[in-house]
């Protein structure tokens, strides 16, 4: 990949996280003011970028069209949309729903919790699989050529204390997430959040994507998530229902 595309795509995932100023974006990317105008200008003309009256620069319309139409095209999402509200009212905890791409995992639904704690995780964000609750859900459930593809740009970063950073051991938690049906994530990618996740598979048995209960530990444990068990299971095995 070429840097000016490697660097437009940075852009835009940073826009995507928040209005940010032309100076702000400069600095994140270490490069003159107007070098990063002009790409901004390019995208603002295409309507990937909107300039908004006090001059910072979010995301666009089109933008915000292409990952409409990207999400109507899938069927998880309009098939759990109820049952991932229902189970937010439930359970007062963020759900997070992903589905499996190809050879990646994308959050492509999300029920924001009663806390208002901002997490990583966000709609059309693609998911680091052996750090997550739901990446590790739907690793369990795949042959190993599979799972491999999944992982082959993964870093073993250490992002905090509790990451797995072998594949050695991510295998072993595997299999246990594999026997038992649920993983966690207990603290793994942002030491602050844990969560419990399931896995969702069609009618066929294969697997679709997972389901995730998340919280900041402040608010609920892992042995409080566990509490609810049951609930994200019953969630879970009604949208592979649907998914026919």
């Amino acid at each position: 990949m070429s840097q000016a595309v490697q660097r437009a795509i940075e852009i835009l995932d940073f826009l995507a996280e928040g209005p940010r100023s032309l100076s702000e974006t400069a600095r994140r990317f270490d490069v003159h003011r107007s070098t990063v105008l002009r790409q901004l200008q390019t995208f603002e003309e295409a309507g990937f970028v909107l300039r908004r009256g006090n001059g910072h620069y979010s995301i666009g319309p089109k933008m915000i069209s292409i990952a409409q139409q990207a999400l109507d095209a899938l069927d998880l999402p309009a098939v759990a949309h109820d049952e991932l509200r229902r189970l937010q009212a439930k359970t007062g905890n963020t759900i997070h729903l992903a589905q499996l791409v190809e050879s990646t995992v994308m959050y492509v639904d999300k029920v924001e919790g009663r806390d208002s704690v901002r997490m990583y995780s966000r709609v059309g964000k693609t998911v680091l699989p052996h750090c997550t609750g739901v990446g590790k859900a739907i690793l369990s459930q795949l042959p190993v050529g599979r799972r491999d593809a999944l992982l082959v740009d993964a870093e073993w970063t250490a992002f905090t204390a509790q990451t797995i950073v072998s594949r050695a051991a991510l295998d072993e938690q595997l299999e246990l997430i594999n026997t038992r049906g649920w993983g966690v994530d207990d603290g793994e990618f942002e030491d602050f959040v844990n969560c419990i996740a399931v896995p969702i598979t069609n009618s066929n048995g294969s697997i679709i994507g997972a389901l995730s209960l998340t919280a900041i530990k402040v608010v609920a444990t892992l042995d409080d998530l566990k509490l609810h068990l049951d609930d994200i299971r019953a969630t879970a095995q009604n949208i592979s229902r649907q998914l026919g």
